[in-house]
């Protein structure tokens, strides 16, 4: 790496798909990105070394992430495989407009032709014509525990994926590589699923009330203090659901008159709540740090659109761990920007939490970093707890406000008995206070698991996106044609596993994901290797 790239890099130079700063790979561009340990031995004038020093120091680790971008040909053809399919697409609506086709779209009845369209036709063109031709990759059930293996119930279709019929069949001892068990918490034996028995006996397994009215027990306040504990902020509140987590608690903190700025790739629960709490959303691109200052500065000077008055508040929404790219924030650039430009810190650790650290208390653990510098700390139970729910972390003055004006503590049902139990115990055996090292020992066998499989998959020359401490591994499919058709294959090797599609990714950047676990032994991380390795020759896909 050169002097010049090296410093553009510790500018917060872009970290996803830029076409500065490439070599050349086997099949497209690779970029790697090092923000480096130490800083550099090399003569600068005091007016830059103070700056990039700075940059350097703002990290006590080695960060890498890499990206590839699509190779041109790959491009091409992806988009001709999705124009075919749109050709193919128009000519089918035109067969059922016309009754040649057999329709199976929700339509209005007969006697209701002369209202307004209830169901938009056109707006579903792409479920009907191109997801519908894969849709078995997905929504597939599962009969046991999601943990390290499962069992999938098999089924079939006779109408090319429009309805499915279980055949009455199990498909035993699939691998799993689609669900977020980090830590393998997800099971029905040991500590876990004993105390959530124990719990269930006592308490039943629903509240049926909020938790202003009578749904406050005392395993939700028991909680509340642990979790508070583990995250190293002055209290926390819990909510049943991890969605609404968010959209629910954004809405409470934000309104007309202040300005959010929003990571490009934020999961839906993000978007949905800045968008409910009415406030001016801007966007910067993932994980750029001159993106974001820029709109900080921009905020600073002009301030609102038409009056110019001040921003009431400025929030920054971002994840620990983005999963869909396999990203981790570059959270010690943000805190230094919040810091410089006085706005507030907004992160969600729902894929990060338990899953990065030494301590498994997610990605500010992991950079070692000051909780306090956070100001609201968002995260699910859904993962590496194997549980159900979020929390919200922080100042007590700022949980105090959210008992009062959060829809999710006002209108919601407050969290199930033996789902606060199951946190309970596990955030415990984590924290080490169930006086084993289970806990530990789950942290470092995710960690060694996630570095083997990346390492693997990036020696056998395979496409991976993401950060090299990641346990979700995006593997590049590109064409839609080998969405379908990984999700099958893997399946008929005993491999379950998530294929992604547009729209939620780019439309020539079509992946397989796979979720690293603690429970994962090496021979199922070997296995599933190989089985990539095996397909790439046949179907020719993310190999350089």
């Amino acid at each position: 790496m050169t002097q010049n790239s090296a410093s553009k890099l510790l500018n917060g130079d872009t970290l996803h798909r830029t076409k500065q700063d490439k070599k050349a790979g086997g099949n497209g561009f690779v970029k790697n990105h090092c923000l480096f340990q130490q800083q550099q031995k090399r003569y600068r004038r005091p007016a830059e070394k103070s700056h990039h020093a700075s940059r350097t120091l703002l990290y006590k680790k080695t960060f890498v992430e890499s990206f590839e971008e699509t190779p041109l040909l790959v491009a091409v053809l992806t988009y001709m495989g999705y124009g075919i399919l749109t050709i193919f697409g128009y000519l089918r609506d035109f067969l059922r407009d016309w009754k040649l086709e057999k329709c199976h779209l929700a339509r209005e009845r007969e006697e209701q032709k002369d209202f307004v369209p209830l169901y938009q036709d056109f707006e579903n063109f792409y479920t009907r014509n191109l997801y519908m031709r894969i849709r078995d990759n997905w929504n597939r059930p599962i009969r046991s525990v999601p943990g390290a293996k499962m069992d999938l119930v098999e089924r079939v279709t006779p109408d090319y994926n429009w309805t499915f019929e279980h055949t009455g069949k199990v498909l035993k001892d699939v691998i799993n590589m689609g669900s977020y068990n980090y830590l393998g918490f997800a099971e029905n034996t040991g500590t876990c699923a004993d105390t959530a028995s124990e719990c269930t006996e006592k308490y039943g397994v629903g509240v049926c009330s909020t938790r202003q009215e009578l749904g406050n027990i005392d395993k939700h306040e028991e909680l509340e203090k642990l979790a508070a504990r583990f995250l190293g902020v002055e209290s926390s509140m819990v909510f049943g659901m991890g969605f609404a987590t968010n959209s629910m608690n954004i809405p409470a903190l934000m309104e007309k008159g202040c300005l959010i700025l929003s990571d490009e790739l934020n999961h839906a629960s993000l978007v949905l709540g800045a968008r409910l709490s009415g406030a001016t959303i801007r966007v910067f691109k993932h994980n750029n740090m001159q993106s974001l200052e820029k709109l900080l500065r921009d905020a600073m000077v002009h301030g609102q659109p038409r009056t110019h008055r001040p921003w009431k508040k400025i929030l920054i929404l971002v994840e620990g761990i983005y999963s869909m790219e396999g990203s981790i924030v570059r959270l010690p650039e943000i805190i230094a920007l919040k810091k410089k430009y006085k706005a507030y810190l907004y992160l969600d650790e729902a894929h990060s939490i338990g899953a990065l650290g030494p301590r498994g208390r997610g990605v500010v653990d992991y950079f070692g970093l000051d909780p306090c510098d956070v100001d609201i700390m968002m995260g699910t139970f859904t993962k590496s707890f194997g549980a159900a729910g979020g929390y919200i972390g922080g100042k007590k003055e700022l949980v105090d406000y959210l008992r009062l004006h959060s829809h999710s503590a006002v209108y919601a049902t407050s969290m199930s008995p033996p789902i606060t139990q199951q946190i309970i115990t596990s955030m415990k055996c984590i924290m080490g206070e169930d006086g084993t090292t289970l806990g530990q020992e789950r942290l470092c066998q995710l960690s060694e698991n996630t570095t083997y499989f990346r390492r693997r998959l990036h020696e056998m020359g395979f496409i991976i996106y993401g950060n090299n401490d990641s346990p979700v591994v995006p593997l590049m499919l590109y064409m839609p044609a080998k969405i379908g058709a990984f999700g099958r294959e893997m399946l008929k090797r005993n491999i379950g596993t998530v294929v992604v599609g547009f729209p939620a990714t780019p439309i020539i950047e079509s992946r397989a994901r796979f979720c690293v676990s603690a429970a994962h032994t090496r021979e199922m991380l070997d296995t599933v290797i190989m089985t990539n390795l095996f397909l790439s020759f046949h179907f020719d896909f993310g190999v350089k």
